[in-house]
């Protein structure tokens, strides 16, 4: 007697994606692959693309999980340099701070409340705060103002 089987599209898909699992445990050692950080010059590349688009909040967005850990200090100043002037383009306002407490590492808050006592983060470079997290303004040392003189 003899029989046959049939193959589904859909166990195909299900055999390749374990067979990948599978190999990717055998040789990479169980970790998973993680797409590559893209450049930083890249990164500025897309900014500048996107500022001239007229789209100044995707082009923050981009610098959001820019990883500048082991970049060379003339490229974090180039990178902060690029950072800074779109954020003053799209958040030129008064009540608007800026914090940086290293190299590389910047945040524009806005104020939330009257009294000013507490920042929303509006735009982050090289930080781990997320766009919206609240912050005290007692908290952070070295606040200066985002217009042109400040920072």
């Amino acid at each position: 007697m003899t029989t046959i089987t049939l193959e589904s599209p859909s166990s195909t898909g299900r055999l390749e994606e374990l067979v990948d699992r599978l190999l990717a445990a055998l040789f990479l050692g169980g970790a998973k692959q993680e797409a590559p950080a893209p450049s930083l010059v890249k990164t500025v590349h897309d900014a500048r693309r996107l500022r001239q688009s007229g789209d100044l909040d995707g082009a923050l967005a981009v610098f959001n999980g820019v990883d500048a850990a082991n970049a060379p200090d003339s490229q974090l100043r180039w990178l902060y340099g690029e950072w800074l002037d779109i954020a003053r383009r799209r958040f030129g306002g008064d009540n608007v701070t800026l914090y940086s407490p290293a190299t590389g590492r910047a945040a524009v808050l806005v104020s939330t409340a009257e009294g000013g006592a507490t920042l929303a983060v509006a735009a982050v470079l090289g930080m781990r705060w997320p766009v919206g997290k609240t912050v005290s303004r007692r908290s952070l040392r070295g606040l200066k103002p985002l217009a042109k003189g400040g920072a």
